[in-house]
């Protein structure tokens, strides 16, 4: 179905709106099973009934809502898609935001408010696409797995994972994913447009340390104190130099940043490529090499009273590969004294950037902007395609967006002032449908 400039205005006027009513429904994830997706749930399975699509609500726990649809395809010879959205948000404390967070304000051309990029507004292109779809009596070749997830933030516990492990069913006759976090454009310094098609993510590896020690009046000496014990530790931690790690497809991204800007590919020194990125290169920086930030303190309950344990909450994050290192060199770093416990394990994710599915997202992102070059690239984060990787379903991250060249974009992610461009909105909106009809 072609997109008309009347189906057009019908489309992005629909996404713009679902986009906005998304952000005011606040359902926030505070982590620890801590969250509330039953609102927007109920929001997403009404939008998709005015226009005649069934969906089902699975709740994994009081709240913890999914949302799934199935788009039937003409042709049922070919495997199914899954196109995948998560419905939580990480906290936005209101006293540090220059807007409500979940007021989905329209200023300086953008929808403001949490989600506005992780993930409402990809949440709502699909929402908008089927909906135009249904209401045209459009139907794609593949049949269309429409899953919008809870629980991302916190790993998918009760999200993705809970689906694939409960009701793997669901998923049943498809072979690739496409999510969030890739097809969004950073324009390099020579000022060329670059769009970076997720095909690869780190792993998840957050883990809680635990110091002993003994207690006592904060007045006495105490060799066995465990806040001094756990800080030690944490500062090592923090300040460790970790070894890099390229991955094929970091190599082939670098190489190809290389070709557009001239300056040699030197894996001594990849400094001078990675500053062609802009404020990009501290994401792409983080998908050299394993990382391990400390993110969370707790010790103590009176200032006078030396506490038996001091807890801290690790962020490891793992090149596809070096899953294994990372875990054997903390446990050198913290030593033996200190407990370290799993809270969320999951896997690294990389796939080839070719393929027929690639070739239609590269196809759609040119038909929108000639000028852009496409590229893979590795996501530091993690997305809800792990969960499907385990049904041998392979993930994309592709919500693309034709950004202003002055936005740091990563840093509105869980960040303050979370914000959308629409005209951004609008771009990625075309393009996804371009991609969409192509399948």
């Amino acid at each position: 179905m072609e997109l008309t400039a009347a189906l057009r205005a019908e489309l992005e006027a629909d996404v713009i709106e679902i986009c906005r009513d998304l952000i005011k429904i606040p359902s926030v994830n505070f982590g620890d099973g801590n969250g509330d997706e039953a609102a927007v749930a109920e929001y997403v399975s009404k939008k998709l009934q005015e226009v005649g699509i069934d969906s089902e609500i699975y709740e994994s726990a009081p709240k913890r809502c999914n949302v799934v649809a199935r788009i039937l395809g003409s042709d049922d010879s070919l495997p199914g898609l899954v196109m995948n959205g998560h419905l939580d948000v990480v906290p936005a404390n209101a006293i540090d935001w220059s807007v409500d967070p979940f007021a989905a304000d329209v200023r300086d051309g953008c929808i403001w408010g949490r989600g506005a990029v992780d993930m409402k507004d990809m949440d709502a292109m699909m929402l908008g696409i089927f909906r135009l779809w249904a209401r045209h009596n459009y139907q794609p070749k593949r049949s269309i797995v429409l899953a919008f997830f809870a629980d991302e933030e916190a790993g998918g516990i009760y999200g993705s994972r809970w689906m694939v492990e409960n009701h793997p069913e669901v998923f049943k006759g498809c072979s690739e994913a496409v999510s969030e976090v890739g097809g969004f454009s950073v324009t390099l310094s020579n000022s060329k447009r670059i769009y970076l098609i997720e095909t690869s993510q780190k792993g998840i590896e957050w883990m809680k340390l635990s110091a002993f020690g003994v207690a006592g009046h904060g007045s006495l000496l105490n060799e066995k104190n465990a806040v001094t014990r756990l800080s030690e530790a944490v500062a090592k931690i923090g300040t460790f130099v970790w070894p890099q790690r390229l991955t094929e497809t970091n190599k082939k991204l670098l190489h190809k940043i290389s070709e557009i800007t001239g300056i040699a590919y030197d894996e001594a020194n990849l400094q001078p490529l990675l500053d062609q990125f802009g404020p990009a290169k501290k994401m792409i920086g983080a998908t050299l090499r394993n990382t391990a930030n400390p993110t969370m303190l707790n010790a103590g309950y009176k200032a006078n009273v030396i506490p038996q344990i001091a807890t801290a909450v690790v962020d490891g994050r793992t090149v596809p590969g070096y899953e294994a290192e990372l875990l054997s060199t903390l446990r050198e770093i913290i030593g033996e004294d200190i407990e370290m416990e799993s809270i969320v394990s999951d896997i690294p994710l990389e796939t080839q950037f070719e393929g027929e599915l690639v070739e239609k997202m590269k196809s759609a992102l040119l038909a929108e902007d000639p000028d852009g070059i496409p590229v893979p690239y590795v996501l530091s984060g993690g997305t809800d395609n792990k969960a499907l990787a385990r049904l041998d379903i392979k993930g994309f991250g592709f919500s693309p967006l034709k950004l202003p060249g002055e936005i740091d974009f990563m840093s509105l992610f869980h960040g303050v002032d979370e914000r959308i461009p629409i005209e951004s909105l609008k771009f990625g909106t075309r393009t996804l449908y371009k991609f969409l009809v192509q399948v």
